[in-house]
């Protein structure tokens, strides 16, 4: 390592004292959307300069003290660069991520109105299309069965996967959930099993099994994260 520049291992060490959630993953995500830009060493690994050390530390410190958007953090950043101070901002509260609620059908099962293209997805749920291209390839966001468009599942999973990027989770974590959701699944065809003979009796099974597991589930979570 030249004199004067650090390892990312190096960089995460030094920060993480401050910053406890920093993660390689989430240094290489906030590269990944042009707010830091360390050099390439000829072997390929990343030189952190001290620059780029106090860069990362602006860009975590907007987002844990004053819960800045990435948007706004790289304007800021741009402003810094041309030399200028950026606007004094003051803490606000946590942005909660804002999902689309499933649609219903008239009878009150999920519908599928929603239909969209691989460009509608990428614009409406501003996710960078390399990351999509990873939740495709794990088999986290996928078209509907026998089409090329997306449905509101797809767009769910995508507005939440842009917002883990910031917190260093990025589609393999995504393919836990999905695994996990998997099994939960199964969970409920065992349930409605013995109602197959009926499809309407099954798929009002279904839904309320759904339901429960998945009060089940927010329930255990909530305290598994207390303990």
């Amino acid at each position: 390592m030249a004199q004067g520049y650090r390892s990312i291992g190096q960089v995460l060490a030094s920060i993480k004292p401050d910053y406890p959630d920093i993660s390689i993953s989430k240094i290489r995500y906030l590269e990944a959307e042009g707010l830091i830009a360390p050099e390439r060493a000829p072997s390929g690994y990343r030189r952190y300069s001290q620059t780029d050390i106090e860069r990362l530390r602006y860009v975590l410190s907007a987002q844990k003290n004053h819960y800045l958007p990435l948007k706004v953090i790289r304007e800021h950043l741009q402003l810094i660069d041309q030399g200028m101070d950026p606007p004094t901002v003051e803490a606000a509260e946590p942005l909660v991520p804002t999902v689309p609620p499933p649609p219903t059908s008239e009878r009150g099962g999920p519908s599928r109105a929603i239909k969209l293209t691989r460009a509608q997805l990428l614009d409406k749920s501003g996710l960078p299309e390399g990351t999509l291209v990873e939740l495709e390839r794990q088999l986290v966001i996928k078209p509907r069965r026998g089409t090329s468009h997306y449905g509101w599942e797809s767009l769910t999973v995508a507005m939440v996967a842009r917002r883990l990027g910031p917190f260093g989770m990025d589609a393999r974590h995504l393919r836990a959930v999905k695994q996990a959701a998997e099994r939960e699944v199964s969970l409920i065809e065992q349930a409605v099993a013995p109602h197959s003979r009926r499809q309407d009796v099954a798929r009002r099974a279904t839904i309320e099994v759904a339901e429960l597991i998945m009060h089940a589930h927010a329930a255990l979570m909530q305290t598994a994260l207390e303990h």
